[in-house]
């Protein structure tokens, strides 16, 4: 018995090391599993706390440019256009000029036969005869009358009313030449002339056609129309509703280029000729007046047009993309990037909108940063991470040439940015 005790007891250090080391190994297991956890949840804090400042892409305002271009749509009619109607009544006898035809002023475009005014013209010719017969008579009278006058075979009453119907003969024949005249000139009106030199637009007539001298060509559903349309193209009249922000331009020496579907590639150039001096109250536009030149006929009166105008613009005042504005109950602002990155919501006063970009007369400096397109909800204070490029958004080569770089990027980086700054297209 007591030679078996004596030989075990030598193991027993042996067991309580081994035991030992377990428990010294399964501690620093724990221990390393705390340690790890904790690393990884202030990993996940950081990035957290990265993830919630949100990215922005800034830039500086620009100067804006020497001048500005707006395209607002313009309506070509003639230099002179007349509805032709007829004065007499009747039918029309022929017709020798029919849609696009060039002519001249007084050259024949139709005729009428009017048989009612034909014999209208004779009666007044023989009413005439016998105003100046009679008329004739009465002064043979009155020169006898008078020739008695003062003897006791006439009273001088007598000789008065002969005297005084001889002066109403006159007048009666008078009234006759001028009978006479007007039927004249209706007789002069059966023959359908041009006003002036130019082009016909519209022959609403045909021959056998019957024509009311109160309006023009009776059609089939009893309404008057005018029998031709004459049009003096030589040089075009365009009008164009330009809006009040640009009402400053119109005066005399401003030029406009007009763009024509029918001719693509071609530029037509206008002057400036006048303006309404009113504002559409509904628009807030004025009618304003150019003139284009036409030698060749190409340009057509009722044409569309495109009226481009290149204006002087003061390029003192700053611009930026509209993009960059907040509408707020404050008014109008920018979100401005301070140097420690945090927001600052600047109110601007802005000028025109120029399309994409807007002037901003007061509220910004050169030097700003301001966000490209803050959202609605951004907040004065908050703090903002600096970044070359937002998803979704894509600045002018103007503004992109302007974003500062920020400072974490390396020299290669930097050098890569730099490269596509100059060079747009990549």
């Amino acid at each position: 018995m007591n030679t078996l005790r004596d030989i075990s007891l030598p193991g027993r250090p042996k067991a309580r090391l081994l035991t030992g080391i377990g428990l010294l190994f399964v501690l620093g297991l724990v221990a390393w599993g705390i340690v790890q956890r904790h690393n990884n949840v202030s990993e996940l804090s950081d990035i957290a706390h990265e993830d919630s400042i949100p990215p922005v892409q800034v830039m500086s305002p620009r100067p804006g440019p020497t001048t500005r271009e707006i395209t607002l749509p313009g309506n070509i009619r003639a230099w002179y256009s007349a509805p032709i109607y007829a004065q007499v009544s009747g039918y029309v006898l022929k017709w020798y000029k029919d849609y696009g035809a060039v002519v001249k002023a007084g050259e024949l475009l139709a005729t009428i036969d009017a048989p009612t005014v034909d014999e209208q013209y004779e009666s007044a010719l023989a009413n005439l005869d016998v105003a100046r017969t009679n008329y004739n008579l009465a002064v043979v009278t009155a020169k006898r009358w008078t020739a008695l006058a003062g003897t006791e075979a006439v009273s001088q009453q007598e000789v008065d009313v002969q005297v005084a119907n001889a002066a109403a003969q006159k007048a009666q024949a008078r009234a006759a030449e001028h009978q006479v005249a007007r039927y004249k000139v209706l007789e002069g009106f059966r023959n359908i002339v041009a006003p002036f030199d130019g082009v016909v637009t519209s022959r609403n007539t045909d021959v056998g056609n019957y024509v009311d001298a109160a309006g023009g060509d009776v059609s089939s559903r009893g309404a008057a129309d005018e029998l031709f349309s004459v049009s003096d193209i030589h040089e075009m009249r365009v009008f164009v509703s330009v809006p009040q922000d640009y009402s400053s331009i119109l005066k005399q020496g401003l030029t406009a280029t007009l763009s024509l579907p029918q001719y693509p590639g071609r530029k037509f150039e206008a002057r400036f000729e006048t303006t309404a001096n009113a504002f559409n109250p509904q628009t807030r536009t004025v009618v304003t007046e150019l003139l284009v030149d036409n030698p060749d006929h190409l340009i057509w009166p009722g044409s569309y047009t495109d009226v481009h105008f290149v204006i002087p613009s003061d390029p003192n005042v700053l611009i930026i993309p509209e993009q960059a504005l907040l509408f707020r109950a404050e008014g109008m602002q920018v979100a401005l990037v301070e140097p420690e990155d945090k927001v600052h919501l600047q109110g601007v006063k802005l000028g025109l909108n120029l399309g994409q970009t807007v002037q901003v007369i007061a509220g910004l400096k050169r030097s700003d940063r301001l966000i490209v397109n803050p959202s609605a909800g951004i907040l004065e204070g908050e703090k903002v991470k600096i970044v070359t490029g937002t998803p979704g958004v894509a600045l002018s080569p103007q503004f992109l040439a302007a974003a500062p770089l920020p400072a974490s990027l390396n020299a290669e980086q930097r050098a890569k940015v730099e490269a596509a700054r100059n060079d747009p297209d990549k």
